[in-house]
């Protein structure tokens, strides 16, 4: 262990190190990262890297999922919840059929069960891939919600598929009748423990003596526990941690401080970053450990390439042409939910983008991982495993490369969301600050006017929120007063460090004045 601490350590360096340079080429970190594993990879001397099935199932996956259910807007889901089952269930299995029979057509050996298991291992996009793409372009909040609810509830439907393939090809038969009630049971009971234990964590937060460290170390463990108790009663625990996320997250006011909130924030979106790039540095990783797994079994890597290229053809196909037959069906059935866009021609373009945004990923990765060296029943080697690893690991790396690369280059060029009808982010924030004006000056006044505030302060504190209601301007600081301001803070901070040389002052005091001032600087630099 102490022989790979440094290996380990240089990785996350590098994975920081990567994201910088993504960010300054205006690169999805992912696609990056992956090319960084495979060329690492190839560098003699450093030790091999074996990534563990149970590891990325178990570790990695549900604080991931935990995490996604807490960033989505579930308002927007609910506004879209049903192109968002559609795309999260119906196309995942349409995409994993089309695998299944192109793959038993044309990849020797490959029988119809062993199909859907490579579909149902390839068939969900990646949240992680798709959400650093758009970071650097711009979508209406419709799309981006449709694309996040999808990759929540994608893994389940995607990973339910896998298991009841990989099933059958261990026992060599497929009951129906016993498919849909595991089927029914693996889903209802999934969100039954995601909202049973997702109500029970929110009520230990709130009967708990629990400070902003403790309600994160309860969050960081809530996800692992409802992952585990899911599998351990054979239902879904990727639905458990959905639900529960989602469960907990749309109550936050209710049970954590706003300290909590905070601190919490800022916790998650670091351990989130650095989990993300270990996964992401792993697919190039064990790239060259599959392709001798490929040479050992005597399959060209010539060969194995052209299955790969084609499974990810057939991919992206199965998604395009369910976001068309998703456009037709709203047409005929919800017209008032359509697309908005400013002509014919367009709406008829935006299907071909969200196809076009099937990013594969984590899951896809953890799946195929997951696939036994032996048959369960019999004992024997499991039929293709090292193909089907190798075909995941390039439907990975093509999507994130090809679909990757060019995604953002597409929506710019097609020129799609210029008219999306959402409302510009400048004007929504200053409708919201406008709105909260007006009702804490509401409030300030109803209660001077009872007598239930007699603080000396009042007045000025009403004279205050008048001001910004006469002039909203006010509300929207200008760029060069912002940068005067900041700088203002940078002072305060200096003269703090200062201060701090006194003998007779409290450093904590210090501290926390200067934690003030961070809070401040975060809250100017939204403005």
């Amino acid at each position: 262990m102490q022989e790979q601490l440094p290996f380990m350590l240089a990785l996350v360096a590098a994975i920081v190190l990567i994201e910088m340079l993504a960010t300054k080429l205006r690169v999805a970190y992912p696609v990056l990262l992956v090319v960084a594993g495979l060329l690492i990879s190839f560098v003699p001397g450093l030790p091999k890297v074996k990534a563990d099935p149970e590891m990325i199932f178990f570790i990695f996956l549900p604080p991931l999922l935990f995490e996604a259910a807490w960033s989505i807007s579930f308002k927007e889901m609910k506004k879209w919840w049903r192109i968002i089952g559609s795309f999260s269930f119906l196309v995942v299995f349409f995409s994993a059929l089309s695998v299944a029979v192109v793959a038993n057509y044309f990849i020797p050996g490959f029988t119809l069960a062993l199909g859907f298991l490579l579909g149902g291992i390839v068939s969900p996009p990646d949240a992680v891939s798709t959400g650093a793409i758009m970071r650097f372009v711009k979508i209406p909040k419709s799309t981006s919600a449709i694309l996040e609810g999808e990759s929540l509830l994608n893994d389940a439907s995607s990973l339910i598929i896998f298991k009841f393939a990989l099933l059958a090809v261990g026992t060599g038969q497929f009951i129906l009748q016993d498919a849909l009630i595991n089927f029914s049971w693996m889903v209802a009971g999934g969100i039954a423990v995601g909202l049973i234990c997702g109500w029970i964590f929110m009520q230990a937060h709130k009967i708990l003596p629990t400070t902003a460290a403790s309600d994160i170390a309860f969050t960081l463990i809530e996800p692992y526990f409802l992952y585990w108790i899911a599998e351990h009663l054979h239902s879904s625990g990727v639905l458990a941690v959905v639900s529960g996320g989602l469960f907990l997250a749309n109550r936050r006011l209710t049970f954590l401080s706003s300290a909590s909130r905070i601190s919490g924030y800022n916790f998650w979106d670091a351990f989130i970053f650095i989990l993300n790039g270990i996964v992401f540095m792993l697919i190039g990783l064990e790239l060259p450990e599959v392709v001798d797994g490929l040479r050992a079994n005597g399959i060209p890597l010539g060969t194995a390439i052209y299955y790969g290229v084609l499974v990810t053809a057939v991919l992206i196909a199965a998604r395009i042409v369910s976001s068309y037959a998703a456009l037709l069906a709203t047409l005929v059935f919800r017209p008032g939910v359509a697309p908005s866009v400013n002509n014919r021609r367009r709406m008829w373009r935006v299907p071909l983008l969200l196809g076009w945004t099937g990013m594969r990923g984590v899951v896809s990765l953890a799946a195929a991982l997951a696939i036994p060296v032996v048959l369960q029943e019999s004992g024997q080697p499991f039929p293709r495993r090292n193909l089907i690893l190798f075909i995941t690991f390039l439907v990975i790396l093509l999507t994130l490369l090809i679909q990757g690369l060019t995604l953002p280059y597409f929506i710019k060029r097609s020129k799609l969301f210029e008219f999306s009808g959402d409302m510009p982010e400048d004007e929504a924030k200053l409708k919201v600050r406008n709105e909260l004006a007006v009702h804490t000056l509401r409030l300030l006044k109803a209660k001077h006017e009872k007598g239930e505030y007699k603080d000396s302060h009042l007045q000025r504190m009403i004279d205050q929120w008048e001001h910004k209601l006469s002039q909203p301007e006010s509300m929207k600081m200008s760029e060069e007063t912002k940068l005067n301001y900041l700088e203002l803070l940078e002072n305060q901070r200096q003269f703090l460090a200062e201060l701090n040389k006194d003998p007779q002052l409290d450093e904590e005091i210090i501290r926390w004045q200067t934690y003030q001032i961070d809070l401040e600087e975060e809250r100017v630099k939204l403005l």
